[in-house]
């Protein structure tokens, strides 16, 4: 089977593509849950450096795949001062993400990290053309209801967990904007430029970002940590989840777009469940049972329906430009034609 019959082949078989891509969201998933641990691990141990065990993550991308870029031996296909604000609002929402686990619970921050769904399709919408049905829509509107259960649960009425489960809702959606422009921009590069370069230049910049705040918010809590073994380990974690999920994301949003992303690495949140249950022995509140439930409806009404949505082919592919080519070259030849045919009937 040749290049094209295996395109046509993968095209034509939407069910297999559809598992292979939330085949891989899980996967993504996964590693999104270890990174909810291992944050709120250390958290658990009294440390308080969001932006620190952040830096060790951008600092392995940019080495390792900066080497890989080096070996390539070519030039930005961005300029870098799009990858410096790329590399600054998602320090921004890793920041106040990880600070939200001083406060709230593993299970409240994961469930309200869906906030970015919402986020995304308003940035995708305005800026990259995309169109979703109403149903689609409404299957949105059902997962921002089930959020604001948490919201309610968290603010006393269910009794949340945490010390200040408000106050660390309220950084974690602030952070989910952050993490919706991050996304919206990397689906922009993956698609049309090249994802190692996406992903050594958030290294490269997130960690400079990240060094020059930890100079000024964070320099004396990182003085005060008394480093054991523990704490180690967990920045550790940390650090290899944090790989793993940056060189997964950029090929996921290739594939799928930042929305069905978002979408698929919801089910961390069952995971965060668990953790919660098992590793902290901790019960979780019905209220937030009650706006998972709510939440599922809402992404399966929201899957369901994703074929109606429809986005820019410019963003999708190259045809765009194509199809632009064409409506030039057939206006330009209209014209001549109409020249031709002025001059012919002039006396």
């Amino acid at each position: 089977m040749n290049g094209f019959g295996l395109r046509d082949w993968w095209r034509s078989h939407a069910t297999w593509r559809t598992a292979y891509l939330l085949f891989l969201g899980q996967v993504v998933s996964f590693v999104m849950a270890l990174m909810s641990f291992t944050s709120s691990l250390i958290a658990d141990l009294g440390v308080d450096t969001p932006l620190t065990q952040t830096t060790f993550g951008y600092f392995v991308l940019a080495l390792v795949y900066g080497n890989l870029l080096l070996y390539r031996r070519q030039s930005l296909k961005v300029s870098w001062y799009w990858y410096l604000i790329l590399g600054f609002v998602d320090v921004q929402g890793n920041y106040l993400v990880n600070e939200a686990y001083q406060f709230s619970s593993i299970t409240s921050v994961t469930l309200l990290d869906c906030w970015t769904v919402a986020w995304v399709i308003v940035l995708t919408w305005f800026f990259l053309g995309t169109r979703y049905s109403l149903w689609q829509l409404f299957g949105v509107a059902l997962c921002v209801l089930g959020l604001g259960l948490v919201l309610l649960s968290d603010a006393g009425v269910g009794g949340g967990g945490g010390s200040k489960p408000l106050l660390g809702d309220i950084l974690v959606i602030a952070g989910t904007i952050f993490y919706a422009f991050s996304n919206v921009g990397e689906e922009f590069c993956v698609k049309k430029k090249d994802r190692v370069e996406v992903i050594c230049m958030i290294g490269v910049y997130g960690f400079l970002v990240s060094v020059v705040e930890i100079s000024v918010l964070e320099l004396k809590s990182l003085e005060s940590v008394e480093w054991t073994a523990d704490i180690i380990l967990s920045f550790f974690g940390y650090t290899v989840a944090t790989f793993m999920f940056y060189s997964l994301v950029p090929f996921v949003l290739k594939l799928s777009g930042a929305t069905m992303f978002n979408l698929s690495i919801l089910t961390s949140d069952m995971w965060a469940v668990v953790i919660r249950i098992f590793f902290y022995k901790q019960q979780v509140d019905w209220l937030y049972y009650l706006a998972f439930g709510i939440v599922v409806v809402g992404l399966l009404l929201y899957s369901t329906t994703e074929k109606n949505s429809d986005p820019a082919p410019s963003l999708e592919d190259g045809n765009s430009n194509a199809q632009y080519q064409v409506l030039t070259d057939e206006s330009e030849g209209s014209g001549s034609r109409n020249e031709t045919l002025a001059s012919t009937t002039q006396p």
